[in-house]
């Protein structure tokens, strides 16, 4: 006995009347092409009376080609997103796995389409390099593919997270230039917006200690305008925040001692500003950061800053990733074991020559012009 002919897209369109391009089109759900409600309706009938099922993607064969992770980040001009990604890949690769990365550029409509994507791209895990903005679209996601979130950890978001508690850094800081002697300080930050709570939370921190020293009065927040967030960040968006609030505050005159910034490359910026206008560092005015990137360790003017093990956070999330993919394939979906796991880092201080003792009797420089 004969075995039944396959039928074709071409079969379909010639019993619908339409052609094998539309025939795709329709079928394959592609209406970037206007068709009639009519047009669909006969496709779709005479695909279901000749039995004709479309063909499985190529790129489901492949196991090799599944293997992909895809990592959201916020931007890469800054180093801290840098070392995370060195940390993915670094365990990503050595499990012959490819990473993604989808550049959000802090745009939520960015951020947006490439959720969308991910039915499309099916990667194996998803590791967010930041808080996602879409907070239960992707807890939704993480029921299909492992999540992971690295920085702050929402806990009404039941999603695996490689976190940090951003008060403590803050805390650190604070802690530092109290200990040193620094009533009078400034703190720095990008803009404190509602989407960027763990700044906020940096902040908080570092307020918190200057209150229980009966200092609270006298300490200075700048943040850059809000606005400085919906505009797609450049590869010095956040030293020039650091550099441009440091210029304002010193044309103020104001009687700090110390600055302090939300990251390093905001603390850079201050720094560059305060050298141009011929401040000695830490003799005339301290500084520190958050991050401990590369650059914080040149040996003109180290930087004293936070170390909270970026690279290591990056090797975390993937290998949490791998565990969860390692669970799918033991076990029938729905018989998974339920885990959520949460590493969280303590941060610790790293002392360098930024930050020091003030100097007697100042409170600000004293005769000094700003140029």
């Amino acid at each position: 006995m004969a075995s039944k002919k396959k039928v074709t897209s071409m079969d379909v369109a010639k019993e619908a009347g339409v052609s094998q391009a539309t025939v795709s089109m329709v079928l394959n759900k592609k209406y970037n092409v206007s068709f009639s409600k009519e047009t669909i309706h006969q496709v779709r009938e005479a695909a279901e009376r000749l039995g004709y099922q479309l063909p499985r993607q190529k790129t489901h064969r492949s196991g090799k080609m599944r293997k992909l992770l895809v990592v959201f980040c916020p931007t890469l001009t800054n180093p801290y997103y840098v070392m995370l990604l060195q940390g993915i890949e670094a365990v990503a690769n050595e499990y012959g796995y490819g990473v993604f990365v989808c550049n959000t550029q802090r745009d939520l409509k960015i951020e947006e389409n490439y959720l969308r994507m991910m039915k499309e791209v099916q990667p194996l895990g998803i590791i967010y390099a930041c808080n996602p903005s879409f907070g239960k679209q992707v807890e939704e996601l993480s029921q299909e593919i492992p999540v992971v979130v690295i920085s702050n950890r929402d806990d009404e978001f039941e999603i695996d997270a490689v976190a940090i508690n951003n008060l403590k850094p803050g805390i650190l800081m604070a802690r530092h230039l109290l200990e040193l002697g620094h009533k009078d300080v400034a703190f720095i930050a990008p803009p404190l917006t509602a989407r960027q709570h763990q700044r906020q939370k940096r902040v908080e921190g570092f307020l918190m200690e200057f209150e229980k020293a009966g200092l609270r009065d006298r300490v200075i927040v700048r943040s850059s305008e809000d606005a400085a967030d919906t505009v797609i960040p450049g590869i010095e968006s956040e030293y020039r925040m650091g550099y441009d609030l440091t210029v304002s505050l010193l044309a103020e005159n104001l009687p700090i001692t110390a600055i302090a910034a939300l990251n390093d490359m905001m603390a850079f910026g201050a720094m560059d500003a305060l050298l141009e206008r011929q401040y000695r560092i830490p003799a005339d005015m301290s500084v520190v950061g958050c991050d401990n990137t590369l650059f914080s360790r040149f040996k003109t003017i180290g930087l004293t800053t936070v170390e909270h093990f970026v690279p290591q956070k990056g090797r975390d999330a993937c290998d949490i990733i791998l565990k969860k993919i390692e669970s799918q394939r033991k076990y029938r979906k729905g018989d998974e074991p339920t885990a959520i796991f949460h590493i969280e880092y303590e941060p610790k201080l790293i002392v360098r020559g930024s930050s020091g003792y003030p100097s007697e009797g100042r409170k600000r420089k004293n005769n000094k012009k700003n140029k």
